[in-house]
């Protein structure tokens, strides 16, 4: 897994928040056990942004178990404080390592194997080992798909957007491949799979986020195809003046999955 900046993932933590979708919090309780502590795994964890929202949606009492590659980032989400539903604090521990070598015997007594924005960043191999390894419910939120919308649009739009694509796909990562990658791999192992969409919706009142993640979007798209460099400046350039304005709104497409093993289905 590429690292990411503690300080982009505490930007787009609201947006992420807002879109995640959660009419399937109700399936997803509705599967879980019904008394006992709820013991979740949140895989590639970040600064813990999915366990702030997700905890104080389910029942307690909670043991999180926050796993990423990066100890700076798991160090900020062991710092979060977890509620649940009950009003009742979570217990939380950290585990450095890799996604790849998760086995069924390191997910033994999971409750649950929940994850955001984590899936396009991985390998088909990293999506066979979750769902080889997890034999429980898992919410696997915020998976690009491949779909942007800016208005007012623009011809580059198109080409800035494929390139980005591209890249997501770069050196074997799923990119916007990943949710049907998934469902496949979940679906061969007699798993149940609902998909819901989750955009990003960002207007005026979130123009921090969206000039950051058009600078992202577009030093990406230059860095997959260099052709587009001559066209990036003045191209940005227009984009952050109308974001700065008032005057541009993205549409972020995701989608959000909840897996529920064969028994659960």
């Amino acid at each position: 897994m590429p690292g990411f900046d503690p300080s982009w993932l505490e930007l787009r933590e609201g947006a992420d928040a807002t879109a995640r979708a959660a009419e399937l919090l109700d399936p997803l309780s509705a599967a879980l056990p019904p008394d006992g502590p709820l013991v979740i795994w949140d895989l590639g964890c970040g600064t813990g942004s999915q366990g702030r929202w997700l905890s104080g949606r389910l029942r307690g009492p909670q043991h999180w178990i926050l796993h990423d590659g990066d100890p700076r980032l798991l160090d900020r989400a062991r710092a979060s404080e977890y509620v649940t539903a009950d009003g009742t604090p979570a217990t939380v521990e950290t585990r450095a390592g890799d996604i790849g070598a998760l086995r069924a015997s390191d997910l033994a007594g999971a409750s649950l194997v929940t994850a955001s924005a984590l899936l396009d960043v991985l390998t088909a191999a990293e999506v066979e080992a979750i769902a080889a390894a997890a034999a429980c419910p898992a919410l696997l939120t915020l998976s690009v798909v491949g779909r942007v919308r800016l208005s007012p649009s623009e011809p580059l739009d198109a080409e800035f957007a494929a390139a980005f694509d591209a890249h997501q796909r770069r050196d074997g990562l799923l990119g916007p491949g990943a949710v049907a990658a998934a469902t496949r791999a979940f679906g061969r192992r007699g798993a149940s799979v609902q998909a819901r969409p989750s955009p990003w919706r960002l207007g005026p009142g979130q123009a921090a986020l969206t000039a950051e993640w058009l600078r992202g979007w577009v030093a990406a798209a230059v860095e997959q195809q260099p052709d587009l460099a001559p066209f990036a400046e003045d191209y940005l350039g227009r984009r952050l003046t109308e974001c700065a304005a008032g005057r541009l709104t993205a549409e972020v497409h995701h989608v959000d999955l909840l897996v529920l093993p064969g028994s659960a289905s």
